[in-house]
């Protein structure tokens, strides 16, 4: 048996390995992780929901033959739903209701031998991008807990960043894998539309914007859950274009000479301009450079076109309130205005009043405006950006603003991640930059549709060339 020493950091990958070498079981890798957990976690309040009996009867069972048999994982506490079992989505009406049916995301996990063991904090709905939900506590940063996680995939960042365990689910509907990743030193690969069915319940939310995946502390395992969790399932709107080859296959793979632009500043006033992202992309710009790629100051015209915020939150209003109506259905009765946060009061309100037309000249808008985006990759592979606009802010730094300045905060930390939502494009942050201080500042790449091939050649290129696996953070198992 490995002790929790020799298992703590190694990645999912490494620790599925030792497992079908038979050096540790399933049932010991769960004890293990459990045990990091409870000693942990009460620091930073990651894991907000946990399964551990079940979890020792699974690992300790006949597991699934996947590639990751035995590996622990924890869920978000948003999506990825397991009938019997209860995903409170950060509301605190539904903290206690079992969801009535299983995702085909959860049936890949488990199909791959993962063996979840809880669930992880969440902001409420995943409408922002700090994991401080009202009706549960604030997570907090594992590199200085005064400061945010992230979000809306901040339990589960600050989880893997922590040691607690090697990989967890997480999901981005306009940078809720990334930001989090971003902002706790892991790597966030945010797939193609498509990539991820949100089956059999959801086709697609927030415009086809939202999509599933990991946080992970390697770009191999980001690859290896993508193979394992990217399947087209019957039924689902659309998919995306299929890969060459198993993406595992492209770690380590050449990606040769690649034409790469840059933008390290906002084009519009009004969005956070912080010198830190702008010293991250010089650096990442000059390791892309020094790798044999040529590197330009170049970006798509259409970034920053002004009518894109309107669109997309009339898109995430008439979501938000149709959510809110199916939750009510499940637990029978209305939710109140006084049990929500007032920036998902204020989306209810505007879904309600929201006209058909209205909603569906947004989606026809943001579908032109995409064309216009996706005509700057026909002469470059990738983009490269700062992931968010600042390092991690204090706790409370957007949920002590007030209702009206909070939105105005959420709009001016992501100057970079929704747009790709709404392009359905692939994005990774890496995480390849750290304050003075001690606070990690990702970078973000960005390709063209279905090319997660592409992004994850390079990230495994910049990841041998600027090893960030050694680095942990000050609370850490």
């Amino acid at each position: 048996m490995c002790d929790v020493g020799e298992t703590t950091w190694l990645d999912a990958t490494a620790q599925a390995e030792l497992v079908r070498r038979g050096e540790v079981s399933p049932a010991e890798l769960a004890e293990q992780a459990i045990a990091r957990i409870e000693t942990v976690n009460p620091k930073l309040d990651a894991v907000i929901r946990t399964r551990f009996d079940e979890a020792r009867l699974e690992a300790a069972g006949d597991l699934p033959d996947g590639p990751f048999r035995g590996v622990p994982i924890l869920l978000k506490d948003l999506g990825c739903t397991v009938a019997g079992e209860t995903t409170a989505f950060g509301i605190g009406p539904l903290r206690d209701v079992a969801f009535p049916f299983t995702s085909y995301l959860a049936e890949h996990f488990r199909a791959a031998g993962f063996v979840p063991l809880g669930r992880t904090n969440v902001p409420e709905l995943g409408t922002t991008v700090t994991t401080e939900p009202k009706s549960f506590p604030p997570a907090r940063n594992p590199w200085n807990p005064d400061h945010s996680t992230g979000g809306s995939s901040g339990g589960s960042a600050a989880a893997v960043a922590a040691g607690l365990v090697p990989v967890a689910h997480a999901n981005d509907g306009g940078g809720s894998i990334r930001i989090p990743a971003s902002e706790c030193g892991l790597v966030g690969l945010k797939p193609t539309r498509g990539r991820v069915s949100q089956g059999p319940l959801i086709g697609e939310a927030w415009a086809g914007s939202t999509i599933d995946g990991a946080v992970t502390r390697t770009v191999r395992d980001a690859a290896g859950i993508l193979d394992v969790i990217g399947k087209p399932m019957p039924g689902d709107p659309y998919y995306a274009p299929p890969l060459p080859r198993p993406l595992v296959q492209e770690v380590g793979a050449d990606p040769g000479r690649l034409r790469i632009g840059w933008l390290d500043r906002p084009g519009l006033e009004g969005y956070l301009d912080d010198p830190e992202c702008r010293a991250a992309v010089a650096g990442a710009a000059r390791l892309l450079e020094s790798l044999g790629h040529h590197v330009e100051e170049s970006a798509p015209a259409a970034m920053y076109d002004q009518e894109i915020i309107g669109h997309f939150n009339t898109i995430i209003a008439a979501d938000t309130e149709a959510t809110m109506r199916a939750f009510e259905l499940l637990i029978g009765r209305p939710i109140g205005e006084d049990e929500i946060e007032p920036r998902n009061v204020a989306y209810r309100r505007a879904g309600k009043d929201l006209g058909a037309v209205a909603y569906l000249q947004s989606r026809s808008w943001l579908e032109a405006w995409a064309r216009r985006m996706a005509d700057w990759w026909t002469g470059h592979d990738l983009l490269l950006t700062p992931t968010v606009g600042a390092p991690p802010p204090e706790l409370g730094w957007f949920t002590a603003a007030g209702p009206e300045e909070e939105g105005v905060r959420i709009i001016s930390f992501i100057p970079y991640t929704a747009q790709f939502n709404m392009t359905g494009q692939p994005a990774i942050s890496l995480p390849l930059h750290w304050t003075p201080g001690g606070l990690p500042v990702g970078v973000q790449l960005v390709a063209a549709y279905g090319r997660e091939d592409l992004l994850v050649r390079v990230a495994s290129q910049l990841e041998q060339a600027a090893p960030w696996s050694d680095r942990h953070p000050p609370i850490h198992a």
